[in-house]
């Protein structure tokens, strides 16, 4: 059965979002937030269910299961286990990490399967797999970005307020706990985006047979700069630290983005594209 790809480019976007939204209830305890991602996890469960029932149903006349169909078997079953204990439990983040895991086995299966066929004529499966894993990954370096400037928001803040320079600047910007809470809000963001752009990247190094491309200059500082903001959520979020101390670690996390950005594509073996 030929499938056009925007099936399943919905559903991983969609796939995507309800890991952000599962993210964030567990950094903010956001019940708002559990209740979105778990609607739109429903959602893409449905969606593999239908498309699940119509594969078997096809494979009636001839029964043989591919790879691309014990994968998507598998992705749809840990959906399916992550919906039940997303009910009965209270653990969310095993939730977020086992539904990370299940993004990656739905992107194998799409993107490695070749019955399904790209939106656009002209490109190639593959490049419908970049494209998803460019904008998650810009989405957070903007996410990065925005965290940074409020970083540097509340330091100047705190500054001027420590020396008691109320200028008409000063006195039009936000508190230091609302520019605190901004910055953390950016960050839980960007922090799953990057993930989720992570996991795409491996897929579709898997996809290309070449594991030497793990070992990337780029990739490698993408690892880096995510255990740097998963240490920023750490601290935050477990040891309780606030003020300049964490805004000044968010601030060195932001200078590894922008080597990962400017510095990594010079030395990247795959990466160089972004400066053609």
């Amino acid at each position: 059965m030929v499938t056009r790809s925007w099936l399943f480019d919905a559903m991983i976007y969609m796939y995507a979002l309800s890991l952000l939204f599962y993210f964030s209830d567990f950094a903010n305890a956001n019940r708002n937030a559990k209740r979105m991602g778990t609607g739109l996890l429903l959602f893409v469960w449905v969606l593999q269910t239908v498309y699940l029932g119509l594969n078997l149903y096809d494979h009636l006349t001839q029964w043989a299961f591919e790879r691309s169909d014990v994968l998507f078997m598998f992705s749809w079953l840990i959906v399916t286990i992550s919906l039940i204990v997303n009910r009965f439990f209270r653990i969310e983040l095993f939730v977020f990490f086992v539904n990370v895991l299940g993004f990656a086995i739905l992107a194998l299966n799409v993107f490695g399967n070749p019955r399904v066929k790209p939106i656009i004529a002209g490109w190639d499966i593959n490049d419908e797999l970049l494209f998803i894993h460019i904008t998650l990954a810009i989405g957070s370096y903007a996410a990065f970005s925005i965290a940074a400037i409020f970083s540097g928001m509340y330091l100047f803040l705190h500054r001027m307020l420590k020396e008691k320079k109320f200028s008409q600047t000063v006195m039009r910007l936000p508190s230091l706990e609302k520019i605190e809470q901004y910055t953390y809000t950016a960050v839980i963001i960007g922090a799953p985006l990057l993930m989720l752009a992570l996991s795409l990247g491996i897929v579709w190094v898997l996809l290309e047979g070449n594991n030497n491309l793990l070992y990337d200059p780029k990739v490698l500082n993408s690892v880096f700069i995510l255990l740097a903001y998963a240490f920023y959520l750490f601290q935050h979020y477990a040891m309780r630290i606030s003020g300049n101390k964490l805004a000044v670690w968010n601030l060195t996390a932001f200078v590894i983005v922008v080597i990962n950005f400017v510095v990594s594509n010079f030395l990247s073996g795959f990466h160089g594209w972004i400066w053609s």
